[in-house]
């Protein structure tokens, strides 16, 4: 659920800091990668030892500077740290900086580090200026933590804070509110939590969130991100969690948006001025309450932090002069969160993240009635329906040498999508995903000319339900490791996905009826009823898997070049565990460089270039790929049931007509998809450059170039294969089981399918012309974007 404005809020536990805002909400940072730590490198004399620790945790790594002085301290979790290089004579240096997850931070000791010194108010700097600019990042990005967003006047969600990063806009309200970036659809998009992937693969519209007080950090990453990601062509929403400290900490807030201070939109009118909407009744309000505590259970070694919150929301809407049901809604949102971090000793860690995002809802359905159907007449019955769901992630992370580190993930969760209704006779609605299986009452529609009688109506309210068991399941692993040697970084990784979806759809009562008038062989007019059917359920699967390797080679001393190499596969299973789209090793490389013009992380110019790839949903293979019936036949009928509206004492006039040829049968898995079925994927290129203008200021423009090289279609016209049957001699037979009138296809691509277009059973490969099919889809983004920050905590926040 997307929260709206919010104010009153009775508690507040803020830390002044140091804080780099953009103009115009334009906040900007640069990533180093997919990842919930940072990075600490710099300069130092060869052969001196670095220490990083965090006072507030305990948590340390030593290193030795190579022979050129450099160091890199990798995998650090986000937080406020000291570094200390200790030379040979025995002389010290000590700074103090705060590393943020994704990116890296610029600590340099010697002369040239020595020029000068600032203090800040929570983050003391000594000897050293204030650095924004990450020399090794290629990536587009931006990095909010907890303190900006505690000051930010946004929306207290992850979607609102999202919206702040360059190049991200607000989809339709049909679609959830979700963020698009860099021009791709809301669907396009991947939500990390802790290294975590919580995008809901079903139809790619919803995420597993956390509640707004349990984020430390949320990085956006809109464009340029590595090899390690993937999965996505628009942008990638990265959290961590806030964790524990050696200090005890408590507290909670409440939040309360009314009515009352909410702006209506005004009413619409047609253009002859009759109303179109009456929004006059329409009404909204929400709020929130939050508790949480943190603190050590073992001292420098074992943190946790919980936080527990209830959320409600409740709104009435009319629709407009067409809707013929109004309704109020009522959503509540339990949720919690679980963080715990255990230093091991100097050398490894884990971490064990849970949290759920449950909500419940109830929509009260009633008739609309009066002008513009804006007053409310009978209660027709209640929605209910159950979404989100737990998840729980574990993680390792083992500093093996001063050069070689390694992480290990697996995470769990599951997604609930359920739905049942309750007519105001007590009737429940419900569907269970078999196809056959009815309860409650039918869809009825009255569409006889003749009505005199009296229109015929049943209890039903809703239309199509979708299952009562309706669930999502994912299992993750993946294995990241980062090994620096020499002039070259190196990172490679593996990871797996398997999801798992649970869904299926049905007309309300297992039919739809409508009556109608026809004329009979005497020229009369008699009374009939079509039933169409429509069910579809089935348990599907997308199992992915991707391995990448990484190289950032630093040339000179202030030009860095990389490339990253990465490979997806991807295999989607219908109802029936067979496969049906299976995509093997598509490659995505990405090329990038950094130049630090000046060697002094002042002025940087770099760039990128790479491809990304996006699999298909699991929804895909509900109706595409597997068992599904839409039938349709007339009936003569003797009687109607006074409740439900359902026609008794059926004659068939008509025999049964499957639409789309569908049975009710699975189909066969090789006809669903045409067999040179690429991804969809697209080519990014970044240009651009940043300048530190002095202590407080760095300024940027950046231009960017998306162009969408192939995407995904179904098709169900079959007049190309009528085209093909014509040319090849065939008799063209669509009506049997192995010629699916929908298939998958790449637009502006040939066909390549396996089907039995003459109808005698035999299966052939043929070719159709992409011509006759669809244009080739076309999508190109061009963004020129100027971006200003700077740290003016006074003044502006």
């Amino acid at each position: 659920m997307t929260k709206g404005n919010t104010a009153g809020k009775m508690g507040r536990d803020l830390r002044r800091s140091a804080l780099t805002v953009a103009l115009g909400l334009c906040l900007a940072s640069t990533a180093q990668a997919q990842s919930t730590a940072g990075v600490v490198f710099g300069q130092t004399q060869p052969g001196d030892t670095v220490v990083v620790e965090n006072p507030n945790t305990g948590f340390r790594r030593e290193i030795t500077a190579d022979a050129s002085g450099a160091y890199r301290v990798p995998a650090l979790p986000a937080g406020a740290y000291t570094v200390t290089a200790t030379r040979s004579d025995g002389t010290t240096d000590t700074r103090t900086v705060a590393v943020n997850a994704g990116t890296g931070t610029a600590v340099n000791f010697g002369a040239q580090a020595a020029a000068g010194a600032t203090t800040l108010e929570a983050i003391q700097v000594t000897g050293g200026r204030i650095n924004t600019i990450d020399p090794l990042s290629f990536s587009n990005s931006t990095v909010l933590t907890s303190e900006q967003l505690e000051k930010i006047p946004v929306p207290r969600d992850i979607t609102s804070a999202a919206l702040l990063a360059p190049g991200a806009n607000r989809g339709d309200a049909a679609f959830g509110n979700l963020a698009s970036f860099g021009g791709a659809s809301v669907a396009e998009n991947q939500y990390y939590v802790n290294g975590f992937n919580v995008t809901n693969s079903f139809r790619g519209l919803d995420f597993g969130s956390i509640p707004f007080e349990a984020i430390a950090e949320q990085q956006i990453l809109t464009g340029g991100y590595g090899a390690e990601f993937g999965r996505s062509l628009g942008g990638v929403v990265n959290i961590t969690t806030k964790s524990g400290t050696n200090d005890f900490h408590a507290g909670g807030v409440v939040y309360y948006a009314p009515e009352s201070l909410r702006d209506n939109p005004p009413n619409s009118y047609q253009n002859d001025g009759t109303i179109r909407s009456d929004n006059s009744n329409d009404n909204l309000w929400n709020g929130y309450a939050s508790a949480w505590a943190s603190g050590p259970l073992v001292r420098d070694r074992l943190f946790g932090f919980a936080l527990v919150q209830y959320e409600r929301e409740k709104e009435t809407a009319y629709g407009n002069y067409v809707s013929s049901t109004n309704s109020d809604f009522d959503d509540e949102t339990p949720s919690w969160l679980v963080k715990l971090d255990w230093n091991i000793n100097d050398y490894n860690r884990l971490e064990f993240t849970a949290f759920s995002d449950e909500t419940e809802g109830e929509e009260d359905v009633y008739r609309s009635e009066g002008d513009a159907q804006a007053d409310r007449g009978d209660y027709l019955g209640t929605v209910h329906t159950e979404t989100g769901g737990e998840n729980y992630v574990g993680k390792y992370t083992g500093y093996l040498t001063d050069t070689f580190t390694l992480s290990a993930l697996y995470g769990t969760s599951t997604f609930k999508r359920n739905l049942y209704g309750i007519t105001a006779n007590g009737t429940r609605q419900s569907y269970n995903g078999e196809i056959g299986y009815a309860e409650g009452c039918p869809i009825i529609v009255d569409q006889r000319l003749d009505v005199s009688g009296g229109l015929i109506t049943g209890c039903n309210f809703i239309g199509t339900l979708d299952r009562a068991d309706g669930e999502d399941t994912r299992d993750q692993y993946r294995i990241d490791a980062e090994w620096a040697l020499g002039d070259h970084l190196v990172r490679f990784g593996y990871d797996v996905d398997e999801y798992e979806s649970i869904a299926g759809a049905s007309y309300e009562g297992g039919a739809r009826y409508a009556y109608q008038n026809y004329t009979l062989a005497d020229g009369s007019r008699g009374n009939r009823v079509e039933q169409r059917i429509f069910q579809n359920g089935s348990t599907v699967e997308v199992n992915q898997h991707a391995y990448y390797v990484e190289d950032t080679w630093s040339i000179t001393d202030n030009f860095n070049a990389y490339v990253g190499l990465r490979w997806d596969n991807f295999e989607n299973k219908n109802g029936a565990g067979e496969v049906y789209v299976e995509q093997k090793d598509q490659f995505t490389p990405r090329l990038g460089f950094s130049w630090d013009v000046n060697g002094d992380n002042t002025f940087k110019v770099y760039g990128n270039a790479g491809r990304y790839a996006l699999p298909l949903t699991s929804s895909v293979a509900i109706r595409g790929a597997s068992a599904s019936l839409y039938s349709r036949q007339y009936f003569a009928y003797t009687g109607i049931d006074p409740i439900t509206g359902e026609p008794t004492g059926l004659t068939p006039l008509s025999d049964i007509q499957y639409l789309n040829n569908e049975y009710g049968e699975g189909k066969n898995p090789d006809t669903v998809a045409s067999t040179n079925l690429d991804p969809q994927y697209q080519d990014e290129y970044i240009l651009g450059f940043e300048k530190a203008l002095n202590d407080n200021l760095t300024f940027g423009i950046r231009g960017t170039y998306r162009e969408l090289k192939a995407a995904i279609d179904d098709t169900c016209d079959y007049r190309p294969f009528v085209t093909y049957a014509e040319e090849n001699g065939l008799e063209f037979n669509p009506v049997n089981p192995n010629f699916p009138y929908c298939r998958m296809f790449n637009p502006g691509e040939d066909l390549v399918t396996i089907a039995d277009v003459d109808g005698d059973g035999t299966l052939e490969t043929i070719t159709i012309d992409g011509a006759l099919l669809a244009p080739k889809a076309k999508r190109n983004y061009q963004a020129v974007e100027f971006n200003l920050r700077g740290q003016w905590d006074d003044l502006f926040l």
